[in-house]
């Protein structure tokens, strides 16, 4: 028993560093205490002491902080180096620190490179309807129709004896442009436009029939049948509208038979024209 108590101890002491006293010491106090057991009690000593021993902390965990009565470390033998542990786990983020103070502002950093054109985007909707704009710059006077001038009124002095020739008319009421011939008995269109016609005549002895010719074309008759020991009279009147260089005239219709206009110093018989409103071109007109 005392060989088994011997090797354990000798175990234990090997593995606790530190350890003041050598195993000799050991044996003699551990002998003292079994000799005392055995003269007494017996077992029940040597239980005792296994006890204390069990109660003494083990290996590298011994409590160093308490003072003891051993020998120096040198008097020891040193124990095999432990295996070296291993690396803990990493340990948790910190918390996040405070916002500093602001920094100051930068300097303006150089512009980059232009980049390349992008596509043409598709056609928006329509905006709403805007406000109307300021009346524009009154435009330049144009030129009025009144300025030109174009009329004439004429009557017989004579009764009228040829007949499919125009008419001559010899007596002047107005002919101030003289766009009137009196020598071919046409009128003469000078300026283009839209012109009225009329003829008022006095018929005697015999019948008549007059036609308005407009450049050798008869445009509109007139006939009247003469009643004995009366005087008659035959009208007419057309719109016109005329180019430059067209001509206008009356002139007795068929056979001499027809040749009934008459004029005398209480009887008239006229023809008048005068121009409505001519064509003015298109640079002239007021936009």
């Amino acid at each position: 028993m005392k060989l088994l108590w011997k090797f354990f101890l000798g175990i234990l002491l090997i593995g606790r560093p530190g350890q003041s006293q050598d195993e000799d010491s050991l044996e003699e106090k551990l002998e003292e205490p079994a000799e005392d057991e055995g003269a007494e009690d017996g077992g029940d000593v040597v239980t005792e002491a296994a006890e204390e021993v069990v109660e003494e902390p083990e290996g590298p965990w011994a409590d160093v902080s308490q003072p003891d009565d051993r020998q120096p470390c040198a008097m020891w033998m040193g124990g095999v180096p432990g295996t070296p542990g291993h690396s803990g786990q990493p340990g948790r983020d910190g918390r996040d620190g405070h916002d500093g103070p602001r920094g100051e502002k930068g300097d303006k950093g150089e512009p980059g490179m232009k980049g390349d054109p992008g596509e043409k985007g598709d056609v928006g909707p329509a905006g709403p309807r805007g406000f109307p704009g300021n009346p524009g710059l009154k435009g330049a006077h144009g030129e009025s129709a009144f300025s030109y001038h174009s009329a004439f009124s004429v009557g017989l002095s004579e009764f009228v004896s040829a007949s499919n020739v125009p008419i001559r008319f010899n007596k002047f009421f107005y002919n101030d442009q003289h766009h009137y011939d009196n020598v071919s008995g046409k009128f003469n269109c000078v300026l283009p436009g839209v012109y009225f016609f009329t003829y008022h005549l006095t018929v005697y002895t015999k019948d008549a029939k007059v036609s308005l010719y407009k450049n050798d074309k008869a445009i509109m008759f007139t006939y009247d049948q003469y009643q004995e020991n009366n005087v008659d009279q035959a009208s007419g009147s057309v719109i016109l509208r005329l180019q430059a260089g067209d001509e206008v005239w009356l002139q007795v219709y068929g056979d001499k038979e027809f040749g009934g206009i008459y004029a005398d110093n209480s009887n008239d018989s006229t023809f008048s024209g005068f121009l409505l409103y001519p064509d003015i071109p298109v640079p002239a007109q007021r936009r």
